[in-house]
C-alpha cells in the first residue's frame, strides 16, 4: 500500500482556517477567559457560522463532510492557543456527536444530530460516575420502564458542556443479564426534562473556562423513542464513542505541546543570561529538540488512529496509544516548557503556566494512562 504523510487539499485548508481562527478570534482573550472562568460561548457561535461545529458529519444532517484528521487537526489548532476551547470542541464532536450518529436511528439523527451539528446546542456525554470512572461498567444510575417510558435516577460527575447542552446521552442500568451481570442502556435525555439538574460548581486545576458540570436525576422521565441504540449494548456503544474521543483528547494534548513548544522556542531566543541568548546553550537546545521531536512523534501518531478510523478499519489500540503518548508528551515539554521560563514560567502572563495545568487532564479525562496500557496490552495479546 502506498504511504502518503500529505495533507489532503481539504485537510490544509482546514489547517488554514483552524490556524487563522484560532490566532484571530481564540487567543486573544484566552489568559482573561483562564482568569475568569468565561466560557467561550461567542467563540463556538462564530465556529457554528463557518459549519464547524458538525466537522466530521454528513451534510444531510447539518455537518461538514469531512474527515477525523480534519477533525483532529481543527481540536489541535484550538488547544494550541487555548486548550479550554479544544476540549469543548473535542467533547461536542466526539462524545456529543458521535454517539447519536453512530447508533442514532434516522429520526434521532434528523432530531437531535442536526442541531448539534448547527451549533443550536453543545454536545455532551454522561458515562462517568462518582463511583464509576475507570470502572464505567460500575453505574449506577437506574433507568426502569414504566409503561412507554424510561424514568432514571441517579448522578453522573465530570460531564464536559452539560451547561450549554440542551440534551445528552447518558448511561443506566436497566436490568440484568441471565448470569447476573448489569445490563447497560444508553438513552438521550433533555437537560430542561423535570428532576434534570445540572450543577456546575467544580473548582479545577485548570481548564478553567471549559465547563465541567454535575448531573443529578431524579426519576427524569423519557419517551422510550429516547433509547440510544440497542437495550443492554450501551455500554458497548460507549467504548466504541470512547475510542473515537482519544483522538480527539490526543489532539488536544498535540495542541498543548505545540503551544508550550513555541513559547519555550520563543523566550528561549530572547532570554539572555551570561552575554548570550539561552537558546545557544546546549543543555536548552537538547529540551527543545526533545520537544520537537516528541510533538511529531505524537502528532503522527494522532493521525494515524485518525486515517484508521476513516478507512474504517480497527483502531482501538492505536487511539489508545496516540492519547497515551501524546498525554504524556504533553506534559512532559509544558513541565519542560516552564523549566526553560524559571521564573517567569511560574507566572500566569507568560502562559506556559496554563498550559501546564491544562496539560494534566490529557492524562486522565477519557481514559486514565493506566486504563490506555490497560487497553493496548490486551489489544497486541496479553
Amino acid at each position: 500500500m502506498e504511504m502518503n504523510f500529505d495533507l489532503t487539499e481539504e485537510q490544509k485548508m482546514v489547517r488554514k482556517l483552524m490556524r487563522d481562527f484560532a490566532e484571530g478570534e481564540v487567543a486573544p482573550e484566552a489568559d482573561e477567559r483562564d482568569r475568569s472562568k468565561t466560557f467561550p460561548r461567542e467563540i463556538f457561535q462564530q465556529m457554528a457560522k463557518l459549519n464547524l461545529m458538525g466537522l466530521p458529519f454528513p451534510e444531510e444532517y447539518g455537518g461538514g463532510g469531512g474527515d477525523t484528521i480534519s477533525f483532529a487537526i481543527a481540536v489541535e489548532e484550538l488547544s494550541r492557543v487555548c486548550a479550554s476551547t479544544g476540549i469543548t470542541y473535542s467533547a461536542h464532536i466526539s462524545l456529543g456527536c458521535a454517539p447519536i450518529y453512530l447508533f442514532g436511528t434516522e429520526e434521532q439523527r434528523k432530531k437531535y444530530l442536526t442541531p448539534l451539528c448547527r451549533g443550536e446546542s453543545m454536545g455532551a456525554f454522561g458515562l462517568t460516575e462518582p463511583n464509576a470512572g475507570s470502572d464505567a461498567g460500575g453505574t449506577k444510575t437506574q433507568a426502569r420502564k414504566e409503561g412507554k417510558d424510561w424514568v432514571i435516577s441517579g448522578s453522573k460527575s465530570f460531564i464536559t458542556n452539560a451547561s450549554y447542552a440542551k440534551f445528552l446521552a447518558l448511561t443506566a442500568v436497566t436490568g440484568q443479564d441471565d448470569n447476573g451481570k448489569k445490563e447497560i442502556s444508553a438513552f438521550i435525555v433533555p437537560t430542561d426534562a423535570e428532576g434534570f439538574q445540572v450543577i456546575d460548581n467544580y473548582v479545577k486545576m485548570g481548564l478553567h473556562s471549559s465547563n465541567t458540570t454535575e448531573l443529578v436525576l431524579d426519576q427524569v422521565r423519557v419517551p422510550e423513542e429516547n433509547l440510544l441504540g440497542q437495550i443492554g449494548r450501551g455500554f458497548q456503544q460507549f467504548l466504541v464513542t470512547l475510542d473515537g474521543g482519544r483522538i480527539g483528547i490526543g489532539a488536544m494534548a498535540v495542541g498543548i505541546a505545540q503551544g508550550a513548544f513555541e513559547a519555550a522556542l520563543r523566550y528561549a531566543n530572547e532570554r539572555v543570561q551570561f552575554g548570550r541568548s539561552i537558546s545557544k546553550f546546549q543543555v536548552i537546545q537538547h529540551k527543545l529538540a526533545d520537544m520537537a521531536m516528541n510533538i511529531e512523534l505524537a502528532r503522527n501518531m494522532v493521525y494515524k488512529a485518525a486515517w484508521l478510523k476513516d478507512q474504517g478499519r480497527p483502531f482501538t489500540k492505536e487511539a489508545s496509544m496516540c492519547k497515551l503518548f501524546a498525554s504524556e508528551t504533553a506534559m512532559r515539554v509544558c513541565d519542560q516548557a516552564v523549566q526553560i521560563h524559571g521564573g517567569y514560567g511560574y507566572m500566569h502572563d507568560y502562559k506556559v503556566e496554563r498550559f501546564f495545568r491544562d496539560a494534566k487532564l490529557t492524562e486522565i479525562g477519557e481514559g486514565t494512562s493506566e486504563i490506555q496500557r490497560n487497553i493496548i496490552a490486551r489489544e497486541i495479546g496479553c
